[in-house]
């Protein structure tokens, strides 16, 4: 089940929400095709549920939001990308392990 704490992102939200964002903010871009977009779901998740008031979590489905997956740069997904004060921090591609990606949340 997906949390209610991840903000579905799109073109007209993505400036709002991630770019004006006071809180760091964690963007997974994905599609619903995804095999390892599917398996790092719920990991994306559990991130949104633990880190509420502390970070932000949004999803861009690529196929939906092609323009923005491409202003990105994103060429494989799942790719999550980290946000602080409107700027990108860091980068993953593929999925990766809770306590990785806890790493880099925390040296937000």
């Amino acid at each position: 089940m997906a949390s209610k704490n991840v903000i579905e992102l799109t073109m007209d939200s993505f400036d709002n929400e991630v770019l004006n964002s006071e809180q760091p903010v964690l963007v997974d871009f994905w599609a619903a095709w995804c095999g390892p977009c599917r398996m790092i779901a719920p990991i994306i998740d559990q991130i949104a549920d633990e880190y509420v008031g502390k970070l932000k979590v949004g999803k861009v489905n690529v196929d939906e939001q092609g323009q923005l997956a491409a202003e990105y740069g994103v060429m494989s997904i799942p790719t999550l990308v980290f946000f602080k004060n409107g700027e990108e921090v860091q980068r993953v591609v593929g999925v990766r392990p809770k306590p990785e990606l806890d790493k880099i949340i925390q040296n937000l």
